[in-house]
């Protein structure tokens, strides 16, 4: 996957510089993506804590201590391993995901009470992560090659310049969303805000991130990510700490095996 961005990216570019081309909306969109994928490449792994608040429309929260363990993965989606150490009733609970630049993404999730692992469908990635306002599509990373893109506007956002663009999912059938709206910044291509349309074209979520530190002098994180559902009222708040990148982990990190073991 990251050499065939740097390609597309590389042809793009030298074709603009070498003609009178006026860029299309689609063909700025895509190179917007690119650029903010080809910017985090190399990282190659980090672990990171994250708590998620969950709040109900009344504003009651009940609070989750996850551990993060993500891999980078060449010519391919990223893997991803998410193991629940609190509350009581969730502790043990792992969630692994391998996700892929074309074809369905790879789910498992361990519960420690069944003492097995269930393999998520790849036609139930709109669910609910764990009760959470985020989906298993949201969670896992986001491929370039899964989406068609179209830029709409410039505007600012928290005091930023933005593009704002739309991202319509490739394989319809396979998402609960019709498309996205992305907030990303000029300067580092982070992402600030996304609204979320479900498939009757009404809003349904809306993300947004603050609080983003660099790591390594070049790999953007945020520290906080809101999930708010226009829907059901509900929101789910994820905070981030404790990142650490090149800690050595490897393939056999990350497997259906590796769910039960998990600690």
């Amino acid at each position: 996957m990251k050499l065939l961005l740097t390609t597309l990216l590389f042809c793009m570019t030298a074709f603009h510089a070498s003609s009178a081309f006026s860029e299309t909306a689609e063909e700025k969109g895509l190179a917007i993506a690119i650029e903010a994928k080809l910017r985090d490449k190399g990282f190659i792994d980090y672990t990171a804590d994250m708590e998620m608040i969950l709040r109900n429309r009344q504003g009651n929260e009940s609070r989750r201590s996850i551990r993060i363990k993500t891999l980078e993965v060449a010519d391919d989606g990223d893997k991803s391993l998410s193991i629940f150490d609190t509350p009581k009733d969730v502790k043990g609970t792992a969630f692994l995901s391998f996700s892929h630049t074309v074809g369905d993404d790879d789910q498992w999730l361990y519960l420690p009470a069944l003492k097995r692992v269930k393999r998520i469908n790849s036609r139930n990635k709109s669910g609910s992560f764990m009760g959470s306002e985020f989906a298993y599509e949201d969670i896992a990373s986001q491929e370039v090659e899964k989406y068609a893109y179209k830029h709409l506007r410039a505007e600012q956002y928290q005091g930023q310049d933005c593009f704002v663009g739309e991202s319509y999912p490739v394989d319809k059938n396979n998402s609960g969303y019709t498309k996205r709206i992305t907030w990303t910044d000029k300067e580092e291509y982070r992402v600030l805000k996304v609204e979320y349309y479900d498939r009757k074209q009404s809003l349904l979520k809306t993300l947004t991130t603050g609080g983003h530190q660099q790591y390594l002098g070049k790999y953007w994180r945020p520290a906080m990510m809101q999930m708010i559902n226009h829907q059901t009222g509900k929101s789910t708040t994820l905070l981030w700490k404790n990142y650490q990148f090149r800690t050595g982990l490897t393939d056999n990190d990350f497997n259906s095996t590796s769910l039960k073991r998990a600690r």
